[in-house]
């Protein structure tokens, strides 16, 4: 690992790893090996434990009970789609907000195109939602809600608890996009009680897992047709897809190996505290602000506050374009970070950056003031040559 690069992109994917994650993926490669679920040999039995154990640490983080009902994807988006796809029809009603993921937006906009009504809430600028606009949305015909838990480009944590509440007493489905709060922060949802609810989330973030890792779990009341049909090593006498859980979802040979380096991180997170994390990631962001207040023309973009959102700041440099700080910022300071739009073309309209977009840091339990520091300078240094420039 190169001590000297400060690495700011995790809301993209978290860097580094813990050891134990890289060393359980090596053993499921050099010990197990084999394929859950299609062999009865030690191996393949070998393996369907690795998973099931992956399934109950998830179920540990994300405070949820029945690990039938929690899927493996390959990441989020794979989760979203299945769960847009499964739930919505031509001639149903869907709302969401606007500042939504691509994930989110391009599965909807391509069913709008096939008969979907689809309602997005405008957001304010700071990416902040009142639910009652949720609320006002919701007609005899919705079908469904959707709405990221904390924005990928601002970090606003949205009021998903309220939002879970009235769809709950309506009966209708609430997807909630954890994608950048799976890990970051305790998880306020209870399934249990919003049997209505799915949430969505990435293990390759703040779960601190491999890319290729991720999934969904939902409630009892959630009805869904799978996307991908296939081989589950379940019901082989039969050419129909089973409907039994979590199978009727997991066509195909998942990634074992990322599951237990998955595992690896999640165990690692429960061991530091999630709560620790938390004040942890808060106390960088807090740091950031009061440095930021201090340059000239450095504007920070969402609600600038570290109890009101999660590790993420977006900011641009006056008469810099984005793309040009991103870059000296990694050759000169080793200081990596995110440019650009985001993959939320929405977003940055609704925050006023499109369609240059930002500068986004995404902070890490590994991160820390130091580096906050670090960066405040190189980013003082690049606003006084910008002012002495202008």
């Amino acid at each position: 690992m190169n001590k000297n690069i400060i690495y700011f992109d995790n809301a993209a994917t978290s860097w580094p790893k813990p050891k134990k994650v890289i060393e359980q993926m090596e053993y499921y490669l050099n010990e197990i090996g084999g394929n859950p679920g299609r062999s009865g040999h030690r191996m393949s039995i070998l393996a369907s434990r690795l998973v099931e154990d992956a399934r109950e640490a998830v179920a540990k983080i994300l405070n949820f009970n029945d690990t039938s009902r929690i899927i493996f994807t390959k990441n989020a988006t794979e989760a979203i789609n299945i769960c847009i796809f499964g739930i919505l029809q031509p001639g149903d009603h869907a709302i969401t907000s606007s500042v939504e993921h691509n994930s989110v937006m391009r599965p909807l906009r391509y069913l709008e195109s096939k008969g979907l009504k689809l309602s997005i809430v405008k957001c304010d600028s700071d990416g902040s939602l009142d639910p009652e606009d949720i609320l006002k949305e919701i007609r005899p015909d919705t079908k469904l809600v959707v709405l990221t838990h904390a924005s990928n480009i601002t970090g606003t944590i949205l009021p998903i608890k309220e939002v879970a509440s009235f769809t709950a007493e309506r009966g209708i489905p609430f997807l909630i996009d954890c994608a950048q709060t799976a890990g970051a922060i305790p998880t306020d949802i209870d399934i249990k009680e919003c049997e209505n609810c799915i949430l969505a989330f990435t293990g390759h973030k703040s779960l601190f897992g491999p890319t290729g890792t991720g999934g969904m779990c939902f409630g009892e009341k959630v009805k869904m047709r799978p996307l991908i049909f296939g081989g589950t090593g379940s019901s082989s006498d039969h050419d129909t897809q089973p409907n039994i859980l979590p199978d009727k979802f997991e066509s195909g040979t998942i990634n074992i190996m990322g599951l237990a380096g998955l595992k690896a991180g999640i165990d690692f997170l429960i061991k530091e505290d999630i709560k620790k994390v938390r004040e942890h990631e808060k106390r960088l962001v807090h740091q950031f602000i009061l440095g930021a207040a201090k340059i000239k023309g450095l504007k920070i973009y969402g609600p600038r506050d570290p109890e009101k959102q999660v590790g993420i700041i977006s900011f641009n440099l006056s008469n810099l374009d984005p793309s040009k700080v991103g870059l000296i910022l990694d050759k000169k300071y080793s200081i990596m970070s995110r440019i650009g739009l985001h993959c939320n073309p929405n977003a940055h309209k609704t925050i006023g950056t499109f369609p240059e977009g930002t500068v986004r840091f995404g902070f890490s339990y590994f991160n820390t003031l130091e580096q906050i520091c670090a960066a405040m300078r190189a980013l003082q240094e690049l606003a006084d040559i910008n002012n002495d420039f202008n």
